[in-house]
């Protein structure tokens, strides 16, 4: 009997770049299924509904919402999880540690949201300004994982900080201008379960079970309120304890058990459920359009943009340092990786759009432009980085 090597699989899902070439493989599967005879039925399989009403309690859902308000909750979990580290005893906490990220991260925002609003200044798409603020972590870590060691590792850990920075922004940004009309009973309701939660951190209670079976009751309240339902998974996260030594803490557990569903499962399914996009006559001229022009410029020269001025001005004030080995060239390469806005940006399109025309063209010009920003980033950082 021939005997399986499975050791290439085992050495390909443990490598930080799998979660992001899985990512792209779906997105290529998902474009295919869109622009085939299966189209049509993919729609419908999205718009089926799973779960029961049971009349005071309603759990019967779209697919498609299932998976952007409930799956997507659990990705939002995992982001809070590694927001919540970093502050504690991560490249966020102390000052100077987390200046030069979160300097980075706020230009990386406000500049391609600028960009966004100068396109789309008074025209119908101009909602849509929270496109181009987000990076996707899980593409832009798997670039620089692919160029091995050409890059120092002080470079990833501060692309990893600015990234986590750049979530955590995108969350207030969804929690904030995203949100539909607030129903304050369920509203209270939530608050409710979150001070709960606090409680229990503050009463030492260490297993993460009994935080996150109340955080599915806040999930409920939440989606009900108006405010994105996701919104939930990262104020559970910061309720969940942690500690600041390198003993294993209940996050730390949680963090390790989500982050392979959530890089194999959740983000896939995600991409192969909202980048179906079905490529029509005249779809090249949704690029030249306000939004698709704030998007792309927003993207591709916002970010590097943002980033670069803000990260010098951090530099010179004396608030932070440049990561070791790195230059000012090599930022910018990186702050054009950033640009891949991708997964979080198809996600802030879906709330900024009703209409799915507008939906299409906006995923697009994401599509168009997170693609030209990886190879561009990587083929700078190749170039301005020997091997070491």
């Amino acid at each position: 009997m021939v005997k399986l090597d499975i050791t290439p699989f085992k050495d390909f899902f443990s490598s930080k770049s799998a979660g992001g070439i899985i990512l792209l493989v779906c997105v290529v599967i998902s474009l295919i299924i869109a622009n085939t005879g299966a189209g049509e039925g993919f729609e419908n399989l999205l718009a089926a509904e799973l779960g029961r009403d049971f009349g005071i309690v309603n759990l019967r859902y779209p697919v498609l919402l299932w998976i952007n308000d409930g799956l997507m909750a659990i990705f939002f979990l995992l982001v809070g999880l590694e927001i919540k580290r970093e502050l504690v005893e991560g490249e966020l906490s102390s000052a100077k540690q987390a200046a030069l990220p979160v300097f980075a991260a706020v230009g990386g925002m406000l500049v391609p949201a600028l960009i966004f609003g100068l396109f789309n200044n008074n025209t119908p798409t101009s909602g849509g300004w929270g496109i181009p603020m987000a990076t996707d972590i899980a593409f832009a870590i798997a670039i620089l994982s692919l160029l091995g060691d050409r890059v120092p590792l002080a470079l990833k850990i501060f692309l990893t900080a600015l990234a986590i920075v750049d979530d955590l922004g995108a969350i207030l940004v969804i929690a904030i201008f995203y949100s539909s009309e607030i129903h304050l009973d369920y509203l209270a309701y939530g608050g409710g379960v979150f001070i709960y939660l606090i409680v229990l951190n503050r009463m030492k209670v260490m297993g993460y079970g009994f935080y996150l079976i109340p955080g599915l009751f806040m999930w409920y309240f939440i989606h009900h309120s108006g405010i994105h339902a996701t919104i939930a998974g990262v104020l559970t996260a910061l309720t969940i304890p942690t500690t600041p030594d390198q003993t294993e803490s209940p996050l730390e557990k949680l963090e390790h058990v989500l982050t392979r569903p959530v890089n194999f499962i959740i983000m896939p399914l995600f991409a192969l459920a909202n980048t179906n996009i079905r490529f029509e006559e005249g779809m090249i001229d949704g690029l030249y359009s306000n939004m698709g022009m704030g998007i792309i410029f927003g993207l591709l020269l916002g970010k590097p943009i943002g980033i670069v001025i803000m990260s010098w001005v951090s530099v010179k004030t004396g608030l932070s340092a440049l990561p070791k080995k790195t230059k000012w060239i090599q930022i910018a390469a990186l702050g054009v990786i950033a640009g891949i806005g991708f997964t979080m940006s198809i996600f802030m399109a879906m709330l900024s759009y009703s209409q799915p025309e507008l939906q299409t063209e906006a995923k697009f010009s994401i599509l168009v432009a997170s693609v030209i920003a990886g190879v561009t980033g990587y083929t700078l950082l190749r170039v301005f980085y020997k091997r070491v």
